[in-house]
């Protein structure tokens, strides 16, 4: 029965452009739902509303098909549902320096608490000194010291008169002081008058000294109790002054706060901190400092002050963070240092948060690929998780890199919901090899690149609208509608599915745009989108000209006349980058007698993959099943793809390499005007392959360059029907009768096409007519079968 080729309606199916109800895109409302993303818009909402531990959400998707933005509505919109969650701040810890204290406040109250430390700190600065430096303290200070003064200078009056009666005197000199002889009129005695003195005399003068000698050292002693009984007087009137100072503002923050019992414990330990370093808030005199006198820290009043981490203020509902750097300090947060005195130091308030801070009661949002480049910030992150706490560490000490002392941080409580965006290939690689991966990820979002065509058009307008607006785009007419749905349902490969990648969707209006403010166009017309598609194909065709060009040369061999024995014009696909077109290839086969088997050379020489070596196998035991039920299959073939250089892969070319396989061994020549392209199963029916539109297109071509003649054409299997998009040179060249496209569901109709004859059914022995290109295959198989009896009877 003879095929007839596919009429030019069923090339391309055209958007009508009458279905639009509108002159212009400016007509439409911005559309509100996430086009075409049904099932990963139900995913990510049952995600983000489950409030379960390890309901983490992944989203999985090609880069550019809208993800991010479609999470970022849905997360925004459930966020906008939610409380504001808590400030949070570190504080000095009084008690342990190196382990700040974390805090958490009502949203907002952290800015308020940390102003109102500035605010204290501002007003004791001046109340203090103005305690320690008015009349009243002067006067008891001055009192007390003035009362121990006394008391010294009576106790040593008491001495001297003591002494003055038994002629001896007490004298101050600068180490101290001294007892010294005198006379009647209480005058020094000298040396040699001391002399003249008899024994008795001396020795009486000698005890007296020593007994007043004794009397003074306990005076001496008794000096050095009574001045640590001043000092402790003045130091318990030094804290009753800073206690009366401090109480009163610091008594106004304790009532402020009385319901936080964390704020309280640590104002009171401020309390404490400030009178025990009282002396901090006094001015001293100015003067010139040695190095060695430098102070140990750079500002005293800096471990009064709060390191506000988190502060939500200025929310309304709880936080969305997207981290574009997701590195291990910018997620954990860090601990800075500075230079001071030579050395680096830190303190409690060089604490950074990171995004975990940032998102903590909210959602935040990573990149999978981004996150797994960072060292070590994946294996972070699930501790995390894990925990539900954010522990502050660097990095070098998480590795044990370095044993120097540096800051713990009170760790903080971790409540988030955290979205993962990537391709499906990172969640499929750890869903295999990380075993905790589904631990904390238990909701997957598959985003689609298609969606339905029929009864989505005004729909997708409506998206087209939404993207000029937001890109501030010209509108489009109702004519460049219709044309970018045709282009879409092109870009996904079927005639019945519209693309949703919306970055592709988007750089198309973008360039549609530019040509038409090039052309003067108010709006962009169907020309303008048509203009930015064909000057795409031209930035990115240089390959495919050179290598049509060498076709056309006659230096790649591709016949599209006449007829070859064992030779048939195969269609691959090339993509480069974004662009992707068809290349006809010669195949061809030889036969010989052998014992069954199919030599691809293409896999001898290890050019040939998997997929390709698989088709080959598959069509080697379609023949053997047909032709030699009942003989040995005693043939031997070779098949290659001929002057290709390259890796060979899949089996899309298994229809053609069946065909050349048959016409060598039935002797029967096959039309070079026709390509032919399919994947061929062991029953002899023809599977659908991708990239159809690509290799009809790169045919035709190629017989333009070379010459149409209205018999070429292109064999494909009925079931990519539904997928041809074609351009509309091919359309109108198929509408003239210049050029054909086929579509069959079986070996048999390709081989008919291919060789104008028919291909012969069996009849009720099971064996082909005589003039048919199966019985010429069978004969043939025979032949070979009877010679390798022979040959075997012989050689016994």
């Amino acid at each position: 029965m003879k095929q007839m080729p596919l009429n030019f309606s069923q090339l391309y199916t055209p958007c009508n452009a009458g279905e639009l109800k509108f002159n212009s895109t400016e007509e439409l409302e911005d559309i509100e739902s996430i086009l075409g993303q049904d099932r990963a818009v139900e995913a990510i909402k049952f995600g983000i509303r489950i409030h379960k531990a390890g309901y983490n959400i992944f989203a999985m998707s090609p880069a550019g098909t809208g993800k991010l933005t479609t999470i970022k509505q849905l997360v925004e919109h459930e966020a906008s549902r939610q409380p504001v969650p808590s400030d949070w701040c570190y504080v000095n810890n009084f008690k342990q320096p190196v382990k700040p204290t974390a805090i958490e406040l009502k949203a907002g109250q952290g800015k308020v608490f940390k102003a109102d430390m500035e605010q204290l700190i501002d007003e004791l600065s001046v109340a203090i000194p103005a305690a320690f430096d008015s009349d009243e303290y002067r006067s008891r200070i001055g009192e007390i010291e003035s009362q121990s003064r006394q008391r010294e200078i009576n106790e040593l009056s008491e001495l001297r008169d003591k002494a003055t009666n038994a002629h001896i005197l007490l004298t101050e000199t600068p180490g101290g002081y001294n007892f010294a002889p005198a006379d009647e009129n209480n005058e020094f005695i000298t040396p040699e008058q001391f002399n003249k003195f008899d024994k008795a005399k001396q020795h009486e003068i000698q005890t007296t000294i020593l007994e007043l000698q004794k009397q003074l050292a306990g005076l001496l002693k008794n000096f050095l109790s009574w001045r640590k009984e001043t000092k402790r007087k003045l130091q318990s009137l030094n804290r009753e002054t800073a206690e009366l100072a401090v109480n009163h503002p610091l008594d106004e923050l304790i009532e402020k706060y009385s319901k936080q019992d964390a704020v309280l414990d640590y104002l009171r330990d401020v309390q404490v901190s400030i009178i025990n370093h009282i002396q901090d808030f006094i001015p001293h005199n100015e003067r010139a400092i040695s190095f060695m006198d430098l102070p140990l820290e750079q500002n005293p009043f800096k471990r009064y002050q709060v390191n506000l981490m988190v502060d939500l203020s200025q929310k309304k509902s709880a936080p969305v963070v997207y981290e574009d750097h997701p590195n291990y300090s910018n997620l954990l947060g860090r601990i800075d240092h500075q230079a001071y005195m030579g050395s680096l130091v830190t303190d409690f308030t060089m604490i950074k948060p990171g995004a975990l801070h940032q998102a903590n009661g909210g959602y935040l949002i990573l990149n999978a690929r981004k996150i797994l480049l960072q060292p070590y910030a994946w294996e972070t992150l699930k501790r995390t998780l894990q925990s539900c706490e954010i522990q502050i560490e660097s990095l070098e000490r998480a590795l044990s890199l370095i044993s120097t002392s540096s800051l713990e941080p009170e760790p903080i409580p971790l409540n988030l919901k955290l979205i993962l965006v990537g391709e499906p290939i990172i969640y499929y690689l750890l869903s295999v090899y990380d075993p905790e991966f589904h631990d904390l990820f238990k909701v997957a979002a598959d985003f689609d690149q298609s969606m339905s065509r029929e009864n989505n058009s005004h729909n997708y307008a409506r998206l087209l609208a939404t993207i000029v607006r937001s890109e501030k785009l010209k509108p489009l007419s109702q004519n460049a509608v219709a044309r970018v749905i045709e282009h879409s349902s092109r870009m996904v490969g079927d005639s019945e599915k519209l693309f949703v990648h919306l970055r592709s969707i988007k750089d198309l209006l973008t360039e549609a745009s530019y040509w038409a403010e090039d052309n003067g166009h108010l709006q962009i017309t169907n020309s303008d989108v048509q203009q930015a598609i064909d000057h795409k194909i031209r930035r990115l065709d240089r390959i495919r000209e050179k290598l049509y060009e060498n076709i056309q040369r006659g230096i790649t061999l591709i016949d599209v006349v006449g007829k070859v024995i064992g030779q048939a014009n195969g269609l691959s696909v090339l993509q480069l980058g974004e662009f992707m077109f068809g290349q006809p290839s010669r195949i061809t086969a030889t036969t010989r007698l052998g014992n069954g088997n199919v030599i691809d050379i293409e896999r001898e020489t290890e050019l040939g993959g998997a997929i390709h070596s698989k088709g080959v196998l598959i069509l080697s035991s379609f023949i053997a099943a047909r032709y030699s039920r009942k003989n040995p299959f005693s043939v031997a073939a070779s098949l290659v793809f001929e002057q290709s250089y390259g890796q060979v892969e899949g089996d899309s070319a298994s229809l053609a390499e069946l065909c050349v396989i048959l016409s060598s061994l039935a002797q029967i020549p096959l039309r070079q005007d026709l390509a032919i392209t399919g994947s061929v199963n062991q029953l002899g029916q023809i599977q659908p392959i991708g990239g159809v539109n690509e290799k009809i297109e790169g045919f035709f071509d190629i017989c333009v360059k070379l010459g149409l003649t209205g018999t070429q054409g292109v064999i494909i299997p009925a079931s990519n029907i539904k997928h041809l998009m074609l351009r509309w040179d091919v359309v109108h060249a198929a509408q003239n009768g210049q050029f054909n496209v086929y579509a069959v569901t079986t070996v048999d109709e390709a081989l008919e096409l291919l060789s104008d004859m028919e291909a012969g059914i069996t009849d009720e022995h099971g064996n082909y007519p005589a003039d048919s290109f199966n019985g010429q295959v069978e004969s043939q198989l025979l032949q070979f079968s009877s010679l390798r009896k022979s040959f075997s009877t012989h050689s016994e």
